[in-house]
């Protein structure tokens, strides 16, 4: 359906991931920004755990084979079709020869390329995510290469609509500087009393060692007291604290247990915020209840079913 012209920086093939494996040792894994990709599949008809590409900084530039209907998500890469602006978030038609490509990075980290019909690639334990650790998933669990070619992974389930689109104020409130809304973890009371504090009060800058796996943040250390624990399973959100006293975020590929203190959780709703972070930007945890962090997910989801 789609041949790969240039692979862009990183590309890679994902789903919703694999839920389910963590206890052998297996993270969910999938992308990175669940809601973008989720939202460019329903916009071309697709299941949400339909396959797309994630393209990290820089996008692909792909040559359709034969016509289909497409939608770009996430950061602004400034997609076009032979050369044209096309529309982000709305659902258009490359016919075949057309050319889809990025004039480069305007806002965020990561843009999603669903096709109607899904993407198809190397399923391992349920999913097509690429889980390069390992090399599984995707296309030979590895980033995309020029001369590829990529596949439908069924027919269209529905008619092709062009112009489907998610409104902006329906978006996720990307921006380089987000509040995560964040809840305290079972390990929060090993803070000190300052620390706790500082933990919702103080701005995080994510480290150069930031990827797939998690982000290291940099600010002013947090003090731990208690004895060192005995390993626990640990989830995409999590945030630990290791003895240098710099938190670690916790992303999609995240490591599936360890003995650092989980100090806090950043809420569903806030992980695409996360998501599209690059090192050198700040983030702020936002301390809220269980409660409010549901209910800010339930009106998330709202935005992507109200895709008809």
């Amino acid at each position: 359906m789609l041949r790969v012209e240039k692979p862009g920086l990183h590309c890679t093939l994902q789903d919703l991931g694999r839920p389910g494996h963590r206890l052998a040792g297996v993270p969910p894994g999938g992308a990175m920004d669940r809601f973008a990709i989720a939202a460019a599949n329903r916009l071309v008809g697709n299941p949400e755990s339909a396959g797309a590409l994630e393209a990290l900084l820089e996008g692909p530039a792909l040559v359709a084979l034969e016509g289909c209907l497409v939608a770009v998500g996430g950061g602004d890469f400034q997609p076009r079709v032979n050369g044209v602006e096309a529309p982000g978030w709305t659902a258009f038609w490359l016919a075949p020869g057309d050319r889809l490509s990025f004039a480069g990075r305007r806002s965020g980290a990561r843009a999603y390329v669903a096709c109607a019909g899904g993407l198809a690639g190397d399923r391992w334990l349920g999913s097509v995510a690429t889980y390069q650790l390992v090399g599984r998933g995707g296309l030979e669990g590895r980033p995309l290469r020029a001369g590829d070619e990529l596949a439908l992974a069924a027919e269209p389930a529905h008619p092709a609509v062009v112009g489907r689109r998610l409104p902006e104020d329906r978006r996720p409130a990307y921006g380089d500087e987000p509040d995560l809304a964040t809840i305290r973890g079972p390990h929060f009371e090993r803070l000190g009393a300052a620390s706790r504090r500082r933990l919702f009060s103080t701005w995080w800058e994510v480290s150069r060692e930031a990827d797939r796996m998690g982000y290291r943040l940099q600010g002013d250390p947090l003090e731990l007291r208690g004895e060192e624990l005995i390993s626990f399973g640990l989830a995409f959100g999590c945030v630990q604290v290791p003895a240098s006293g710099q938190p670690i975020l916790l992303m999609a590929d995240h490591q599936t247990a360890g003995g650092y203190p989980a100090v806090a959780g950043v809420a569903r709703a806030a992980l695409p915020l996360a998501a599209q972070l690059l090192p050198g930007r700040r983030l702020r945890f936002r301390e809220t209840s269980v409660t409010d962090a549901q209910a800010e997910w339930w009106t998330l989801r709202a935005q992507l079913d109200a895709i008809a």
